[in-house]
């Protein structure tokens, strides 16, 4: 079997990454505007308002904004037939509670994705990645409030019925189960807009979010339905699977129960239900949470069509003595696995695990998938004649695809293409750097946002243009 004819090689990215323009086109401050630049050794601190003296990479990114016409040329040139990125909220609803959109901002995508179109690329749209209007957060303690809900569908509903002959392929929330991860301050804020409170129960606020965002995805998706029956809607999960680092006993409970907890929120969106054991661990924790039967209905009303994913790495967990409930702790309770090499921040490197992660998905809910972010954050070095040589990046890349090749061949899974992760350097979400690079085109700015800004090809970028041209037959 080789890759499906149709098969949807490109690239990803998200708004607030690449677009800068954070106040050009009538767009507001998002949570991301006001995120400072970090590092390895120092997280990004959320500051609620712009402050003298901070560095904000975000503001002007890669200057997508102005510069994306060339941009997606470049990726024509590589063969791209998708590329995966966001709309920013707060560019179409600058506040994020008005009753009208911003005209300006639904200009800006309408030009954005008829420059896609003209060289052939899909648009594979995400509503929510990581950013939330300011105005959410400060007035309404962001997801926190079931008012968002609304505000959230307005949102979706004006995107759906904007770009509805423009864009076929939409998913929700971005990664939404990283707030599993409910002790990172990053993951709450990234996902929900939540800043938790000193003594506040974390784990029921997000269970809490969580919710709301799930209730408002599946009403999104039952809007979009009736909007255009031809869009193919779907949800995003950040997929890590977590081994159990011995055969005992303990440790495969001890595994299964944190796959229980990192992606029940597929399970609501694939079934429109909540599976048992989330039931049963709110019960046990004493969490009375707002959810009505409305809510409940609408989740079964707004089940997603495919599954789109990201993979980076797997985790490994022990079960520690005392732990009687099997309770996963992502801050704690994860250890290294010796049997993996690692990157230069931290992330083991596990193609196989891409493999495994496609037959878990497809062995548990049966849907298309779609790998929307997969690769490789590394230095890289600008030689003297401009060259950029990457083949750690490739090597990485080319393990992966293989591996995914496996799945579709050998393991029957349906997969509906494959995006790299940051295909175009871009910020990092998590540290806010420019070091750390991902792209098949690298651009020329640094952590400390000196640089012209200047566009240029890795050696990636031609190995990465054989690999779609031959529909993944050479890597």
């Amino acid at each position: 079997m080789a890759l499906k004819d149709g098969f949807l090689w490109g690239g990803a990215v998200a708004a607030h990454q690449l677009e800068g323009g954070y106040d050009q086109g009538g767009k507001g401050l998002s949570t991301m505007d006001v995120t400072t630049s970090g590092d390895q050794t120092h997280k990004r601190r959320f500051t609620r308002e712009i402050l003298p003296g901070e560095n904000y990479p975000n503001h002007e990114a890669i200057d997508f904004y102005h510069r994306y016409e060339d941009d997606i040329a470049l990726m024509a040139e590589m063969g791209f037939k998708c590329f995966r990125t966001s709309i920013a909220w707060s560019r179409i609803f600058p506040n994020g509670d008005e009753a009208e959109p911003n005209e300006e901002g639904l200009r800006f995508y309408d030009r954005l994705f008829d420059c896609c179109l003209e060289h052939g690329i899909q648009p594979v749209v995400t509503l929510s990645h990581f950013e939330i209007p300011l105005h959410l957060v400060n007035e309404y303690g962001g997801w926190r409030d079931r008012r968002l809900i609304g505000f959230f569908v307005r949102f979706a509903t004006v995107c759906f019925e904007r770009y509805r002959d423009k864009v076929t392929y939409w998913m929700t929330f971005n990664e939404i189960n990283n707030q599993a991860n409910y002790m990172e301050d990053y993951a709450l804020l990234a996902d929900s807009g939540i800043v938790a409170e000193p003594g506040e129960d974390r784990e029921r606020t997000m269970f809490q979010a969580a919710h709301y965002e799930l209730v408002a995805s599946a009403a999104a998706i039952e809007a979009g339905r009736k909007i255009n029956p031809a869009f193919r809607l779907g949800c995003m999960i950040a997929m890590c699977p977590v081994y159990p680092l011995t055969c005992k006993p303990e440790d495969i409970l001890m595994a299964h129960k944190a796959m229980e907890r990192r992606y029940y929120y597929a399970d609501v969106h694939v079934n429109g239900v909540y599976p048992a054991n989330t039931l049963a661990l709110w019960r046990r924790r004493g969490f009375d949470l707002d959810v009505t039967d409305e809510d409940l209905a609408q989740l079964a009303r707004g089940c997603v069509d495919y599954i789109g994913f990201s993979y980076y790495m797997s985790f490994a967990i022990e079960h520690k003595q005392g732990n009687v409930h099997y309770d996963y702790r992502e801050d704690t309770d994860l250890v290294p696995n010796p049997n993996l090499k690692r990157s230069d921040w931290g992330w083991a490197i596990d193609p196989i695990g891409l493999r495994y992660a496609l037959n878990w998905f497809t062995d548990k809910y049966a849907l298309p998938l779609f790998i929307v972010e997969n690769g490789f954050g590394a230095y890289d070095k600008v030689e003297a004649d401009g060259s950029i040589h990457d083949p750690y990046r490739v090597d990485y890349l080319r393990a992966h695809i293989e591996q995914m090749k496996l799945a579709v061949d050998e393991d029957g899974v349906d997969l509906m293409g494959y995006t790299p992760w940051g295909c175009i350097d871009l910020v990092s979400a998590g540290t806010g750097q420019m070091d750390k690079r991902y792209g098949f085109i690298y651009v020329d700015k640094n952590d400390a946002g000196e640089g012209a800004l200047e566009r240029s090809r890795k050696d990636s970028f031609a190995w990465y243009q054989r690999v779609i041209a031959s529909n993944g037959e050479e890597l």
